[in-house]
């Protein structure tokens, strides 16, 4: 593989990945890490935290219908209406006692939240889901969720998640969420849970 071709192919899988270190990308394109911190440097590409920053600066600001600390997460990308996805570090508080498997509940919240903060309305509330858990995902582990708009009707819109480890597909949600159509008054403090209804679990 040429420079060339090495260094087109880096700026696509950034484009497509944001948020993938420099060690895999070196994986990737089989090279060593300075090299692909040195074609970053001169392809003006900036490192992992720096573009991690910036997307997460541009999602947040795209919010309506929840406020920031109600994603579970760090939340990446958003089009409001279409798609949105977030990252969540995984922490041994997650855990199951002396397991190092996360505990299913971590993984409903962060598609939960993604799945209501995808809705373009000022309000909006789960009103029903189908949940189910694919493969455990242990302590240490980054999950990747993503939430696409479906359909929707009037007030009603179906969003489906999945979340994914190194790749690979680990929980999958259906939901419907609700919307309301006027504006709320200001909140002072966050809503720490937004669904009044329990989620039905599939396997």
């Amino acid at each position: 593989m040429t420079r060339e071709e090495r260094r087109r192919r880096l700026v696509r899988m950034v484009k497509e990945e944001p948020f993938v270190s420099d060690r895999e990308l070196a994986r990737r394109l089989a090279v060593s890490v300075q090299t692909i911190r040195l074609d970053r440097a001169e392809l003006g590409i900036p490192q992992l935290r720096e573009r991690t920053r910036e997307l997460a600066r541009a999602a947040y600001g795209r919010l309506r219908s929840v406020v920031a600390d109600e994603v579970v997460g760090e939340l990446l990308e958003m089009e409001l209406g279409r798609r949105a996805l977030s990252v969540m570090e995984t922490t041994e508080r997650m855990a199951l006692s002396g397991s190092g498997v996360v505990r299913g509940h971590h993984l409903f919240a962060q598609a939960n939240s993604l799945a209501v903060s995808v809705i373009d309305a000022y309000q909006a509330l789960t009103g029903r889901a189908g949940l189910r858990f694919l493969k455990p995902v242990g302590v240490g582990e980054r999950v990747v969720a993503v939430a696409r708009v479906v359909q929707s009707r009037q007030d009603r819109f179906w969003v489906e998640v999945e979340s994914r480890v190194r790749g690979e597909l680990v929980f999958q949600g259906r939901f419907i969420v609700v919307a309301g159509g006027s504006r709320p008054a200001p909140r002072t403090r966050s809503r720490r849970s937004r669904s009044h209804l329990r989620p039905e679990v599939t396997s």
